[in-house]
Order: structure tokens, then sequence, then C-alpha cells
């Protein structure tokens, strides 16, 4: 029994450090655009042969460059 007089106002300040720290993230705007991180990182470029690119020299290069137009 003596534990809980430590334990639920210990809670307590926990609950209201948490809440502090959320209401000050969202009024910061760290919660306004979740969709847009996700979908960058499926619209970067990661091809590494340009110069097989640009030339069409490599038969990869021509199927590539076909595969555009």
């Amino acid at each position: 029994m003596e534990s809980l007089y430590l334990l639920i106002p210990l809670s307590v300040l926990i609950i209201i450090g948490v809440s502090i720290v959320f209401l000050r993230m969202v009024s910061k705007g760290q919660f306004d655009d979740l969709d847009s991180p996700a979908q960058s990182i499926l619209l970067d470029d990661d091809r590494t042969d340009r110069t097989a690119d640009s030339t069409g020299s490599t038969e990869a290069g021509e199927q590539r460059s076909s595969a555009r137009t």
C-alpha cells in the first residue's frame, strides 16, 4: 500500500511530462507532413551508370533508354 503513495504521483508526473512534450512537438509542426518523406525515397534517382545511359553504347543502356520513351 505504501508503494502506491509513490507510484501514483510519479505516474501522474510522467503523464504530464509526456503531454507537455507532445503538445510542444505538435505546436512546432513535427506532425504536419508525414507522407512526403516516405514518398521522396521512392522518387530518388539511384542510377550509378550514367556514362552508359548517355552514350547508349551498352546493351543495358539501350534497353533503359527505350524503356523511357
